[in-house]
């Protein structure tokens, strides 16, 4: 099932009243503030990162802006699975938000995480927005795929704290340090130690795609890993710090290996450095 869905509001932007309402830009993304991703198919365990701009919004004099977001998701037939059809439809959230650069223009976040056990199959995001003020509201539909559940590397997004609270873009300057963070999803356990067994290889690529460390880092996350993976829990997250010493483009490489079902899944993660200023 859909496990959870949370809504992530950042602020921004330039000054006139408000007028229509309308949900603007939309796209995929790599996070809350990464890259737009390149394909709207997703595993299990997976988070679905929608961005778009709430055009038309009121801001007032002290820089607040108010208004409620509704979402829902449907699957292929149309049906209703979150919030679960068997419960009634939630209140669209009352959010308030201080721009200080007013405008009536925002940028705007909403995410869905899938569940482990999402089944495959096409699905449909619905988002409704509406400003307190002036009453407008705007609405978007986001289509998106959940492939069939396998082995993984999944919620790749990244952020200025290794906790993975304070988002951050995949692009910063010299002197910047961010963390990928990460989850291994689906694997297998091992029979007798009940753990997974899992190495993890984080490589850098240069521009023209080279690796620059010789010995890129490693973790095994099996019986003897610092922290177990509980039984009940079929993902487990982990982090790479970034430092951005010199300006570039580069590639963060993951390759997993599940060493008990000898399946093996890589994932590309674009980084831009620019000169320090």
């Amino acid at each position: 099932m859909l496990a959870t869905i949370a809504l992530a509001v950042l602020t921004g932007l330039p000054a006139q009243p408000a007028g229509e309402l309308k949900l603007t830009n939309v796209r995929l993304t790599v996070g809350e503030l990464g890259p737009t991703r390149e394909a709207a198919k997703l595993l299990p365990g997976d988070i679905l990162f929608i961005a778009f701009d709430i055009d038309g919004i009121s801001i007032d004099g002290e820089g607040v802006a108010r208004y409620t977001i509704e979402m829902e998701v449907l699957n292929a037939a149309g049906a209703r699975i979150l919030p679960p059809p068997n419960e009634p439809k939630e209140k669209p959230r009352e959010l308030t938000e201080f721009v200080p650069l007013r405008g009536n223009k925002m940028p705007a976040r909403a995410f869905v995480t899938l569940g482990l056990d999402q089944a495959a199959g096409g699905y449909t995001c619905k988002l409704v927005v509406a400003d307190t003020k002036s009453k407008a509201t705007g609405n978007l539909a986001v289509k998106f795929e959940v492939a069939k559940k396998e082995f993984g590397v999944v919620a790749v997004y990244t952020t200025y704290d290794i906790d993975g609270r304070l988002s951050a873009p995949t692009a910063g300057q010299v002197g910047q340090t961010i963390f990928v963070q990460f989850s291994i999803a689906s694997f297998e356990r091992d029979a007798k130690t009940k753990q997974p067994d899992v190495e993890i290889v984080c490589q850098i690529l240069d521009e023209k795609g080279a690796p620059l460390l010789t010995t890129p880092r490693r973790h095994i996350q099996d019986a003897k890993a610092l922290q177990p993976v509980k039984e009940a829990d079929g993902a487990f997250p982990l982090q790479f710090p970034l430092f951005m010493s010199r300006p570039g483009k580069f590639t963060v490489e993951i390759t997993a290996t599940d060493r008990v079902t000898k399946k093996t899944t890589a994932y590309k993660l674009p980084v831009t450095v620019a000169p320090a200023n």
